[in-house]
C-alpha cells in the first residue's frame, strides 16, 4: 500500500517506469536550462546514456469503505501505438501483478475513473481476446471525461477503437464533467488544458485529502515552474492555469499530492515559495 487517506487505502499500480523523452522535448517553452533545472529538482530524473526524462506511468487504485476504484489504465497490451515504439504492441504482465499485489482481481473492481482519454491513462481499459477488444474489468462502470470522449469519437483513431469504443459498445461507460462525485470519498476536479476533459481526482475521508493529478503536472520540477508548457498539451496556456489552481489549492489545503508520472515514490506535498511552489517528498 502506497498511502492510506482517513479510510481509503491507495495503492499505486505500476506498469512502466523508463525513459520517456528528452526534458528539451517535453518543455518546449522551458528555455536552454530546461535540463540542469530538472535534474535541479529532480535529482538522477534524467537517463545517462539517452538524455531522456525518466517518468512512470502507473495507476492508483483506491479501496474505499464502499468500492475498489482504479484511477487510469496505464498503456496496456497489444494496442496500436507507432509513434511510440516503448508503447506499440507491448505484451507485459506487471500491470496486472500489481493488481494481484493489491489483493484485486479485475472482477473485484467497481469503477475505472479516467482522468482523461489518453494512451497511457486508458490502455488497460480493455484487452484483446480472440481477435477482439473487451473490457478488462467486466463488472466495473468506466467514467470517462465526456469533452475527451466526444473529441476522440470524432477521430475514431486507434486510441478510441481499440480502448474506449469497445467499454462504450459493452454499455459500461459513463461520460461525466468535473465535479462529479463517487461515492462519499472521491469527486473529480476540473483540471482542463492537457485535454479539454482533463480531471484530477480529489479524495476526501476522515478530514484527510489527497490529489491523483492525472497529468495536470507531469514533473516535480514543474511545481517550480507551473508556467510551463508539456508537449502533448492540447491547450499549453489553459493547463498552466489549471496546474496553477491545483498548486495553490493543495499548498492551502496542505492535502497530500500524488503526482501521477512524478519520479518515484510519486507522493508528497507542495507549499507556497514566492510566486510559485516547492515539492516536498513524503
Amino acid at each position: 500500500m502506497l498511502c492510506r487517506i482517513g479510510e481509503v487505502e491507495v495503492w499505486r499500480i505500476l506498469e512502466i517506469h523508463a525513459p520517456f523523452l528528452t526534458p528539451e522535448e517535453l518543455y518546449p517553452t522551458a528555455g536552454p536550462d530546461v535540463r540542469d533545472i530538472v535534474e535541479k529538482h529532480v535529482p538522477g530524473g534524467t537517463c545517462p546514456e539517452t538524455g531522456r526524462l525518466i517518468l512512470p506511468v502507473q495507476g492508483f487504485l483506491l479501496k474505499t469503505p464502499s468500492h475498489v476504484i482504479l484511477v487510469d489504465s496505464c498503456v496496456g497490451n497489444d494496442k496500436t501505438v507507432p509513434r511510440m515504439p516503448d508503447w506499440h504492441q507491448r505484451s507485459d504482465n506487471r500491470f496486472m501483478a500489481a493488481l494481484t499485489a493489491a489483493g484485486v482481481a479485475p472482477t473485484d473492481v467497481d469503477y475505472v475513473l479516467c482522468t482523461h482519454l489518453h494512451t497511457d491513462h486508458i490502455g488497460w481499459n480493455t484487452q484483446l481476446i480472440d481477435g477482439r477488444w473487451v473490457p478488462t474489468f467486466p463488472k466495473a462502470r468506466y467514467l470517462m471525461p465526456s469533452a475527451d470522449e466526444e473529441m476522440l469519437r470524432g477521430h475514431d483513431g486507434a486510441m478510441y477503437t481499440e480502448s474506449v469504443l469497445p467499454v462504450v459498445a459493452a454499455g459500461q461507460a459513463e461520460l461525466v464533467q468535473a465535479g462529479h462525485m463517487l461515492g462519499d470519498h472521491v469527486t473529480l476536479i476540473p483540471t482542463p488544458g492537457h485535454t479539454p476533459g482533463h480531471v484530477s481526482v480529489l479524495v476526501q475521508s476522515d478530514g484527510c485529502e489527497a490529489i491523483i493529478t492525472g497529468d495536470a503536472l507531469h514533473s516535480t520540477a514543474q511545481c517550480y515552474h507551473p508556467e510551463w508548457h508539456f508537449k502533448f498539451d492540447a491547450d499549453g496556456a489553459q493547463a498552466a492555469v489549471s496546474r496553477r489552481q491545483l498548486l495553490e489549492t493543495a499548498a492551502e489545503t496542505g492535502r497530500t499530492v500524488l503526482g501521477s508520472h512524478f519520479a518515484l515514490p510519486s507522493i508528497g506535498r507542495v507549499k507556497a515559495q514566492g510566486d510559485a511552489f516547492a515539492w516536498e517528498e513524503r
